[in-house]
């Protein structure tokens, strides 16, 4: 296995804080993604190469195991494995984990030694052949995308097609995704080690708001414009939502900041047909602008009038 600098690809140093490492994946990620450059057929690459050492680097378990054992920091519980096997078996904690005459056995912290020499002596030839120990199956590395979505194409079911490793992917999105919400795509990882299981493909979508609401969970916010004399008298508002136009009534002397609630015609709730949350609308009276010398003079009737009573 090749060895690849994780901290060189993300462009910090190895004793970088788990925020320099998120702040560098994301202004890379961002920079990278192969959406935003069609015509670089490199960008997928790079941008697959930048998520798997963000996985490795920002997992502190997994990054401990790379700093220690390097490429094949994958297989460091199996090695650990066989380190106590040896051990219960009276071997010792260093030395030659299949007894005398087997060659010797270094420490693996990337100064010295060859891990991937010592494990391919303990469990056979990773490629399929020589060696004489036993073949030892393992899973694929998993894969980690991220995909850039708006408010009004998460309200429905679609089809979406991006590029995992040189590799077109179309996926199904069901209505009603969160932004920041992770799914799995099983097996579409690289591929397994001696005939283990394909690693697996985890997306994480970034949800953009193009409308005039306010998502809070599955239910949705806006602000509509009233008409003064809408308002005083009661009538009909026809307003937009994402599902559609719908026709409002309006109750007489409605005030400005009145709330109101329409139910099931917020956002569609996650892999629940036909299951949506509620909308919120809060009335904004508008007061009119350049009146003409009648109209001034109608209100200063009514504002008479009103004083009589």
């Amino acid at each position: 296995m090749d060895y690849i600098d994780y901290y060189k690809i993300l462009g910090v140093q190895k004793d970088a804080t788990a925020d320099d490492i998120k702040k560098a994946y994301r202004k890379l990620a961002r920079k990278h993604h192969p959406d935003l450059n069609p015509n670089d057929p490199q960008a997928g690459k790079v941008f697959q190469q930048i998520n798997e050492a963000n996985e490795v680097l920002s997992d502190p378990e997994n990054r401990k195991k790379y700093d220690q054992y390097g490429a094949d920091w994958k297989h460091a519980d199996q090695f650990e494995e066989a380190r106590r096997q040896q051990q219960a078996a009276g071997g010792g904690g260093r030395g030659n984990p299949f007894g005398a005459g087997g060659g010797e056995y270094h420490s693996f912290n990337g100064e010295e030694g060859d891990f991937s020499d010592f494990f391919t002596s303990m469990f056979g030839n990773r490629s399929g052949g020589g060696g004489g120990g036993r073949q030892a199956r393992f899973k694929g590395q998993d894969y980690r995308a991220s995909m850039q979505l708006n408010l009004s194409d998460a309200y429905q079911t679609h089809k979406q097609t991006f590029t995992v490793n040189g590799k077109n992917i179309r996926i199904t999105v069901p209505a009603g995704i969160q932004d920041g919400q992770e799914i799995k795509l099983a097996g579409f990882g690289s591929p397994g080690a001696n005939g283990g299981p394909n690693g697996d493909l985890y997306i994480t979508f970034t949800i953009h708001n193009d409308t005039a609401f306010v998502r809070k969970g599955d239910d949705l916010y806006t602000d509509i414009p009233l008409d003064l004399f809408t308002a005083i008298l009661g009538g009909e508002e026809t307003i937009d939502t994402l599902g559609g136009k719908i026709k409002l009534k309006i109750a007489p002397e409605t005030q400005a900041g009145t709330k109101v609630r329409l139910k099931g015609k917020g956002f569609p709730v996650y892999k629940q047909t036909g299951t949506f949350g509620d909308l919120y609308i809060t009335y904004q009276v508008q007061i009119p602008k350049h009146l003409t010398e009648k109209e001034k003079q109608l209100f200063k009737e009514l504002a008479e009038e009103r004083q009589k009573g």
